[in-house]
């Protein structure tokens, strides 16, 4: 199928040419006529599947034809608000749609101008919109058609009472949409409440938690190791764009701040930043002026960027949503990507507790160091020789190689006991294996005592 059988309004058309569309993806291919038939709909789809365009351009298609006026979008964050507003600009620009982001940390004032001008597209994240709306100061914005985008991220970030306040505000004779990646039973029971008679519609398949095109690998470290695997996976990896994920915003400002003094080019996104700093880095990244962006779990939701080839965790998330969503930033619109997770023998259990909620298939890997000797490596190698016993022939061939400068064979001695020892002395980042194995081992054990114990107690 082509997007000219759409039969789009001939000046968006002329945008979606431009944008170089040519075959919709199944999102878009299913969802376009049920939303230019009027009916309202709840779709499941994961991010980057072209959702925007989905929905964007049949609702555009009535502005330009004249059959309706307004139109809203709410998503969960600043950073979606504002890529799905530049998505509809650019979409709809020939037809000379207006669109409008509306978000807190910043000024009221314009934004109530621009909407009482009649802006045909108002983009908005729940917060503001819910204040714009319990103050009186858009009454006179009604939109025809209201999409929510991202309804699990909202429902995440405890958005929901706010969405519900919103359509509480908005006039009933409306069309509504409803898109999310995952559908739990509160999102559910918003649909049923905000939608008459809705279409279902899910692209999602059988996988519904990781996307099956992002190949996902974990190495097993020790916790003094996250900086060095880090740098060397930077290093041996051929990423495009990256996102280093962190817990916590000083972990942000840390690690970012290392790479850049090794020569990186990276930037820190988090919650603390001022929305015109957060607005800098986010535009350099999209741009690809920013490799590396190194955020928080909250900082990145919704974050929609082309080409991110890897996504690193740092740290394993808290949860396994939040596993989906990292590495939800990679693997987009077909295209193949890595998910890599640093994690040390103390997060093994969060390892195998996200494996078994979200099916996740995370393969062991290692990684070879650089060829020096760390400090550890160095104490490794002094024991070895400290315990040497000295053999009996150990003179006598002293005595051979009398030739040779000593401080030279002592060298020549050193560099053939450091190749000998080289899987010991820290070369290696990642257990191997049989040694993870052997860990699994110990956890099974654990969880079977534990088991065990459980069963004696309720028998008493």
């Amino acid at each position: 199928m082509k997007f000219s059988e759409f039969n789009f309004h001939k000046d968006l058309a002329k945008g979606v040419k431009i944008a170089g569309f040519k075959e919709p993806s199944p999102i878009q291919e299913e969802a376009i006529p049920i939303i230019a038939s009027g009916s309202d709909l709840v779709g499941q789809a994961h991010t980057g599947t072209g959702k925007t365009a989905a929905f964007g351009l049949p609702m555009m298609d009535k502005l330009a034809k004249g059959e309706i006026e307004r139109a809203l979008v709410i998503t969960p964050t600043r950073e979606l608000a504002t890529q799905v507003a530049d998505e509809l600009y650019h979409l709809g620009r020939f037809a000379g749609i207006r669109t409008l982001t509306v978000y807190g940390g910043v000024g009221y004032g314009r934004q109530i101008a621009l909407i009482h001008k009649g802006v045909q597209i108002v983009v908005a994240t729940p917060g503001r919109l819910k204040d714009l709306y319990r103050k009186g100061k858009i009454d006179v914005f009604n939109p025809e058609i209201v999409v929510l985008d991202e309804a699990d991220e909202m429902l995440d970030m405890g958005f929901l009472e706010e969405i519900k306040e919103i359509f509480e505000y908005i006039p009933q004779n409306r069309q509504t949409l409803l898109f999310s990646a995952t559908m739990p039973e509160p999102i559910k029971q918003l649909a049923n409440d905000i939608l008459y008679q809705p279409e279902f519609l899910s692209v999602v398949g059988d996988e519904e938690t990781t996307n099956n095109i992002i190949d996902q690998r974990y190495y097993m470290i020790n916790e003094n190791q996250r900086d060095e695997a880090l740098v060397k996976l930077l290093e041996t990896e051929e990423t495009n764009k990256c996102i280093v994920f962190c817990r916590m915003k000083r972990e942000v400002d840390r690690v970012a701040e290392h790479l850049q003094a090794l020569g990186f080019n990276a930037s820190g996104l988090h919650g603390d930043l001022e929305q015109r700093d957060r607005e800098t880095v986010i535009k350099a990244y999209r741009r690809g002026e920013t490799k590396i962006m190194v955020a928080t779990d909250v900082a990145a939701r919704g974050l929609d960027v082309k080409d991110v080839s890897h996504v690193f965790n740092f740290h394993i998330p808290f949860d396994p949503q939040s596993y989906v969503h990292r590495i939800g930033r990679t693997g987009r619109a077909g295209k193949s990507g890595q998910a890599i997770t640093l994690v040390t023998t103390e997060e093994f259990r969060e390892l195998q507790r996200i494996q078994k909620e979200v099916g996740a298939e995370m393969r062991l890997a290692t990684l070879q160091g650089g060829e020096g000797l760390d400090d550890t490596g160095r104490e490794y190698l002094a024991e070895q020789i400290r315990d040497i016993h000295i053999h009996n022939d150990a003179a006598d061939m002293l005595t051979y190689m009398s030739e040779m400068d000593k401080e030279l064979l002592l060298e020549k001695l050193m560099s053939r006991l450091i190749s000998q020892e080289k899987k010991h002395i820290g070369t290696q980042i990642g257990f191997d294996q049989e040694t993870v194995d052997e860990m699994m081992q110990g956890y099974m054990g654990e969880q079977k005592a534990t088991r065990n114990n459980n069963r004696r107690r309720k028998r008493r």
